[in-house]
């Protein structure tokens, strides 16, 4: 393999795309709110239509300043300002945490901030660094959501693997009894050990899966098939994403070391995944990307179960 392919596999970016701004030094959520442009509130405002009609049952959310239109709510919609969604992951991760990055998708209609939690694990001989995803939204297209994305440090691979027994996210919705709810979340946002413990089984499992080398282009072929019926492009297409692929699997120097077990295959799809160039650049691929960094990203949850039933 030539050095230039190995330098892009040896130097990973993290897998949070650019987006938001970097707030490592604030010390609590509002401070790194307000490092990264999101000490705004928002407002509510009857609801009327163009011809200065009042529309019962719904309201505007503004942003305070600018007055720009977050979303149009029903009246049982609670508004939930960032401050308010974002405080408590102080008193969840207390000491030690460290606040990486903040921003906001479409425009503010949906806000996120990421924190990394003081613990470091050691699991399969790879440390892997736990982070909280909070995301709240103002345009009511989504409930208040917490993730947990633990990352391979020493490729920033995504490793928010769906577990059965334990989750991997928690959500509520925008409804009058939030704030109650949030205090709840206090306590159910302690999942975090459940979930970085049974991904270590996880992990474990996934490295006593042993894979040949065809099973492992058996696989790769599936997410990508060549097939006769397909058209020029798609055929061109679907190589090119298939040979990035096995690149990243065959050729990573810091996947070489681990055995060829169901472990470097999904960690090798999830190096696809989260750092690919897409055939497409969309105008909303790094804000999708992120998204699906975060949630977790099917590609990943099909390597999983692929290992699962070898």
């Amino acid at each position: 393999m030539s050095a230039n392919v190995e330098t892009m596999f040896s130097v990973r970016e993290k897998p949070w795309h650019g987006l938001g701004t970097i707030v490592a030094e604030a010390p609590n959520s509002r401070e790194a709110l307000a490092l990264a442009g999101l000490d705004w509130k928002v407002m509510q405002q009857d609801a009327y239509t163009a011809d200065g009609i009042y529309i019962p049952g719904y309201k505007v959310n503004l942003r305070d300043k600018d007055l720009s239109v977050l979303g149009v709510v029903t009246d049982r919609y609670q508004v939930v300002q960032n401050e308010e969604a974002f405080e408590f992951t102080d008193a969840l991760l207390r000491e030690g945490v460290v606040y990486e990055t903040a921003g906001s998708l479409q425009n503010g209609k949906r806000t996120w901030i990421m924190a990394r939690a003081p613990e470091k694990y050691i699991i399969a001989g790879d440390e892997i660094s736990p982070y909280f995803v909070l995301m709240n939204s103002h345009d009511g297209s989504c409930s208040i959501k917490a993730t947990m994305t633990p990352v391979r440090v020493v490729c920033q691979n995504t490793l928010n693997l769906a577990l059965r027994t334990a989750k991997r996210s928690w959500s509520m919705k925008h409804t009058t009894n939030i704030k109650s709810r949030i205090d709840e979340a206090m306590y159910t946002l302690q999942f975090a050990q459940e979930y970085m413990t049974g991904l270590g089984k996880g992990i474990e499992e996934l490295c006593q899966k042993k894979l040949s080398e065809r099973k492992v282009m058996e696989y790769m072929n599936e997410f990508f098939p060549i097939t006769q019926d397909m058209s020029d492009s798609q055929r061109k297409n679907n190589i090119r994403l298939l040979n990035d692929m096995k690149i990243r699997y065959f050729d990573a120097p810091d996947l070489k070391d681990l055995g060829n077990n169901g472990y470097r295959f999904v960690n090798a799809i999830s190096d696809f995944a989260t750092h690919a160039e897409p055939i497409r650049r969309t105008k909303n691929y790094q804000e999708n990307l992120f998204l699906r960094t975060a949630e977790g990203n099917l590609l990943i949850d099909k390597a999983v179960e692929m290992v699962r039933c070898a």
